[in-house]
């Protein structure tokens, strides 16, 4: 069973669909991309969001967002995952990067993904790694080494989430 559907993890891994859930995610976003990395000065949204689909870990029992990744399809078929991050103060073991991870390549790969890449920090590449993923090429983002990465898709087989609208979410 997978994180996402276990009942007895303490996170629940969904798409965000409320207003709240939708300001939460930019928040913590906001949080660790600008206040804690300083990757960004005044925000780290940018085009993509348009087309992203927002994924956030959820606390079961405060209903807190701890934890984010977009995923977005620029091209048929192409995805990619970005901007995966956990709350500062969630950051116990790997169970919220790992279950974000899972529920971003899976439901990308039900949505008809014939490749799944991201751009993974210096730090992160082991850990993505031995969650079935391989470095493709070296690159620097924001003055920092990152990774492209492509997901292993036989890994993360397809799910049951339904492809809502981009409007339906954008407008909630």
């Amino acid at each position: 069973m997978s994180l996402n559907e276990g009942s007895d993890s303490p996170y629940l891994f969904k798409l965000a669909r409320s207003t709240a859930e939708i300001d939460a995610y930019f928040d913590l976003r906001q949080l660790i991309f600008c206040q804690e990395q300083q990757l960004f000065e005044t925000g780290d949204e940018d085009g993509f969001d348009a087309i992203a689909y927002p994924i956030i870990a959820m606390a079961r029992e405060s209903h807190q967002v701890v934890g984010v990744v977009r995923i977005y399809e620029p091209e048929p078929g192409l995805w990619y995952g970005g901007r995966l991050g956990t709350h500062p103060s969630y950051r116990k073991g790997w169970q919220i990067g790992k279950g974000l991870i899972e529920k971003a390549v899976t439901t990308a790969n039900t949505w008809g993904c014939r490749q799944f890449l991201a751009t993974v920090q210096q730090q992160n590449v082991r850990f993505f790694q031995r969650l079935h993923w391989r470095s493709m090429q070296e690159l620097t983002i924001c003055d920092r080494p990152h990774h492209l990465m492509e997901a292993d898709l036989n890994y993360y087989p397809p799910g049951d989430e339904l492809r809502p609208s981009l409007n339906l979410i954008k407008a909630s």
